[in-house]
């Protein structure tokens, strides 16, 4: 480390809490070409911490337990094409939210929810 935060970090980071972090880690990876990290294995299964990196960004994540129940979460994520993306998405197990349209400004934008509990919104900027 170079600095008072690890090389490549952003300051902030989304933080979710999920039922199962290794199959968000897969989901990630599978749809967003995402990194692994870091994974800190909890004992008896699952993780206590997990971090991915998708494009210039960190997501941190790991599985609910006691005191630290799911909790259902939105992201955001802007991707070069947001229709393979969707596509992808729904091959990895997400649900619709809403199939990638565009409305009103200048993106094209979709909505997937993992089995996680998280709740995918992509776009791509395309006016």
């Amino acid at each position: 480390m170079s600095s008072w935060k690890p090389n490549g970090y952003t300051s902030a980071a989304p933080y979710l809490v999920v039922t199962d972090a290794k199959q968000t880690l897969k989901f990630l990876k599978a749809v967003f070409n995402a990194e692994e990290l870091r994974c800190i294995a909890r004992p008896g299964g699952g993780f206590v911490h997990a971090e991915a990196r998708i494009d210039d960004t960190v997501v941190m994540f790991c599985d609910a337990a006691d005191g630290w129940p799911a909790i259902e979460s939105h992201v955001h994520i802007y991707v070069a094409d947001v229709d393979a993306c969707y596509h992808r998405a729904l091959e990895a197990g997400a649900q619709t939210i809403q199939v990638p349209v565009r409305k009103d400004g200048l993106d094209k934008r979709g909505g997937v929810k993992d089995a996680g509990g998280t709740t995918w919104w992509i776009a791509t900027q395309v006016g």
